[in-house]
């Protein structure tokens, strides 16, 4: 493994104030600062190509929900052997979904996962977009045409799936090794204030 000391992370206080405030943003929203947000702030330009790329997808409004965009991330990443988006994105997927076994179900094989047929479908195609996107052809888009995915819904898959093989990489590059806080993320249910009714 690469040693986290070769890519250190910069100090908060040297880092462009737009960088700064996405940052501190992100640790007021969670508690904590994720550490790829820390980990690529070391090259400001990467930085904001990479968030503003990430956010276009990620947050994009189309016929992908969240859950289904984060289970994408979590199976090609599983694929590629990336701890770090497995660990961070499977905790998404988990509140995303609200189904604790979930993110693992997905990250070890996606086929006995507890997904619906068009879930499956949709991280059948990411995975051939992966690892075979040199064969995809005409059935490959049928098959999710099947489920009601359009063609455009195809291009969100190709591309998630792409833009995570980069991230993947990156955080093996780098050394990238998952926050603590993540591990336990969307496992348990939250306790209920005194008071709350069910929800």
């Amino acid at each position: 493994m690469t040693s986290p000391e070769r890519y250190p992370s910069p100090r908060l206080e040297s880092l462009p104030g737009d960088i700064r405030a996405v940052i501190l943003k992100v640790q007021e929203k969670s508690g904590f600062v994720p550490e790829v947000f820390l980990r690529l702030a070391r090259r400001p330009e990467e930085f904001r190509a990479f968030f503003a790329y990430h956010d276009a997808l990620m947050l994009r409004e189309g016929n992908l929900s969240k859950g289904e965009r984060e289970m994408i991330v979590v199976a090609t990443s599983a694929a590629n052997q990336c701890l770090y988006c497995v660990v961070a994105h499977g905790a998404l997927l988990r509140i995303f979904e609200k189904k604790p076994m979930l993110a693992d179900q997905v990250a070890v094989n996606h086929r006995k996962a507890d997904i619906s047929p068009r879930q499956r479908a949709i991280l059948d195609f990411a995975m051939k977009v992966a690892f075979e996107s040199d064969t995809l052809d005409d059935p490959d888009f049928e098959a999710l045409h099947d489920h009601g995915l359009s063609d455009e819904d195809a291009w969100d898959i190709g591309a998630i799936a792409a833009f995570f093989a980069l991230s993947n990489r990156m955080a093996n590059l780098s050394g990238m090794m998952p926050n603590p806080e993540f591990y336990l993320m969307g496992r348990v249910p939250r306790e209920r204030k005194p008071g709350a009714g069910a929800s």
